[in-house]
């Protein structure tokens, strides 16, 4: 049986030792150096003294607290530094000569333009991994270009599928390039940290967010590439099998039913009262079934329709059939399964008190990761970080006189 969560302040983490910079704002860069922190990498985040990261600012706040950074900003230790200052270039200099990573995501020639290049930070650490997480890359003609999530779901080819057929295409109403992007970077950045420990030397890591999402659409190029194929939007439906939709209850909720393996296919038509189907010859198949997708969701539909979603559920529970109540955050917060799992937890913030948010991602049986701590004021670390690398009142009095802190 795998371990529960572990949320314990003082838990350390596999990763405990790992020192990472995150010098990134919305969202990919900072997620990839949250989902690190929350398995013990000391991460210190570095925003500018007087633009914090703007996910402060995002979304809803409490008593002038923006929520969304108390979930990003989680197991960060905040600190201010211009870095287009020469005290704040020199002072991320020494910070750099003591990590392991550096999570970026400015557009590409601004760390040059710094004199922070690849040269100066390999020159101050030749273990540290550069981490550069933009919208388009380091090269190509879209390089210079600003880039957000947005503009990936919409040139990956992820908008044009999503919606129904007589409908625009559909953005996300979330951060999804940007999260995928996020879970790439921290597997991009254990990559090269892994290859650190056979060759002794870091390396940078070019994460553009246009790529991660276009890897999670599945085979569209190679179909495009082989056959000419260019996939359609299809709303709730989909081409590779049926019935697969989201469908009304009697009292007025919805679930989704998903059968793309035969057996469950014919468990479905069954508990509807519509065995005969199950003997056409086109049923065997889960593309001649998605091609009868009319027919199918008439017979699901209106037998679901019939019914209350509680009916519904336990129902197709007792048959094996797949299905799931179409849950909004309110069934999630009181979810049994989620809350078997852990996946939320509760913590004490000492700015807001008591909230509950997203546990870490996934749980390790002998060093599971943690909570420590939700996300820090801004610079609220600043003095503790720079007084620990080893600088004076002095300097730090100097520092604040540029401007720098």
């Amino acid at each position: 049986m795998t371990a529960p969560h572990d949320t314990a302040p003082g838990a350390g983490g596999p990763l405990a030792g790992l020192r990472v910079l995150d010098l990134a704002t919305l969202f990919a860069g900072p997620i990839a150096a949250t989902m690190l922190g929350d398995f013990g990498a000391e991460v210190i985040k570095v925003e500018h003294p007087v633009k914090p990261d703007p996910s402060r600012g995002h979304g809803p706040s409490k008593d002038g607290v923006g929520l969304w950074w108390k979930l990003l900003g989680r197991n960060k230790r905040t600190i201010t530094l211009d870095l287009s200052k020469p005290g704040g270039r020199r002072t991320l200099l020494r910070l750099a000569a003591g990590a392991d990573v550096i999570v970026e995501n400015f557009r590409p020639g601004t760390l040059e333009r710094w004199e922070l290049g690849w040269p100066e930070l390999s020159a101050a650490n030749p273990r540290l991994v550069l981490a550069r997480v933009t919208g388009f890359g380091q090269f190509g003609p879209y390089a210079s270009r600003p880039g957000f999530g947005t503009l990936a779901e919409a040139l990956s080819g992820f908008a044009a599928i999503t919606g129904e057929p007589d409908a625009p295409p559909t953005l996300p109403p979330f951060g999804l390039a940007d999260s995928i992007a996020g879970l790439a970077t921290a597997y991009a950045v254990m990559t090269a940290l892994t290859a650190r420990e056979r060759t002794g030397a870091g390396q940078i890591v070019d994460m553009a967010i246009i790529e991660p999402i276009l890897t999670v659409l599945g085979p569209q190029p190679l179909w495009y590439d082989q056959l000419g194929y260019i996939q359609p939007r299809t709303g709730n439906r989909t081409q590779n099998n049926a019935p697969r939709n989201a469908y009304r209850t009697s009292d007025g909720t919805w679930v989704a039913v998903s059968a793309s393996a035969q057996s469950v296919a014919e468990r479905v038509m069954r508990l509807v009262g519509r065995p005969e189907l199950i003997d056409e010859p086109w049923f065997a198949s889960g593309e001649e079934r998605a091609a009868h997708a009319d027919l199918l969701d008439e017979a699901v539909g209106g037998w679901i329709a019939r019914h209350t979603r509680t009916e519904v559920l336990a129902a197709f529970a007792k048959a094996q059939a797949a299905i799931a109540p179409i849950q909004d955050v309110r069934d999630v917060m009181a979810d049994p399964q989620y809350r078997a799992l852990g996946t939320l937890t509760t913590l004490h913030d000492p700015e807001l008190g008591r909230m509950r948010m997203q546990n870490v991602l996934f749980r390790l049986s002998a060093t599971p990761g943690a909570i420590r701590w939700a996300g820090r004021p801004h610079g609220a670390d600043t003095d503790a970080v720079l007084t620990e690398l080893g600088l004076t009142a002095e300097e730090l009095a100097a520092l604040r006189a540029e401007g720098a802190l």
